[in-house]
């Protein structure tokens, strides 16, 4: 007779939430002090991320006897990654909105300086701006922020998953 194993959805959700709440008061932290277009500080939002998945993966490993397969972990890993990047789109999308409606505007223009810079024409440089602005909108901040989490966490969660998986054995 074998045991009901938990399930990976209260786990992942709880620190789905607890990083994204991390996240936020981290990109809050950024996007007052205008240090938000900072490409290091940025990525230790991935950090926050990565730290999130593995204690998540620890958190159920521990509920679970010590065992995760790497199916679970993947689950745990995308589950958390989603929630984090939902909720990181829906937090962007309000502080641009309602708290700092010129904060979207001040970074288009640092990325035209960046792209002057880079020596690129007037017409490539609209071309861009273009572009940027059509991911301003609240559908495309939300939701795309929520797909590229889940891709990056994804690929993270295979890695992690992989590390830290600890499998049943077949006859126990």
């Amino acid at each position: 007779m074998t045991e009901a194993q938990p399930s990976v959805t209260p786990v992942a959700v709880k620190y789905g939430l607890i990083t994204a709440l991390v996240g936020i008061v981290y990109s809050l932290i950024l996007m007052v002090t205008d240090l938000g277009d900072n490409r290091i500080l940025s990525s230790i939002g991935y950090v926050i991320m990565i730290v999130g998945i593995v204690l998540a993966m620890k958190q159920y490993k521990s509920i679970n006897y010590g065992y995760m397969s790497y199916g679970q972990g993947l689950g745990i890993g995308s589950l958390v990654s989603v929630i984090f990047g939902f909720l990181s789109g829906i937090f962007t999308w309000l502080y641009t909105t309602f708290v700092d409606p010129d904060y979207m505007a001040r970074m288009m223009e640092k990325q035209r300086v960046e792209l002057l810079e880079q020596g690129l024409s007037d017409e490539q440089i609209d071309a861009s701006m273009k572009i940027a602005e059509n991911f301003q909108g609240p559908f495309t901040m939300i939701f795309g922020a929520a797909v590229i989490t889940l891709i990056v966490g994804f690929i993270l969660s295979l890695i992690i998953a992989a590390v830290m998986k600890n499998s049943r054995p077949e006859f126990e």
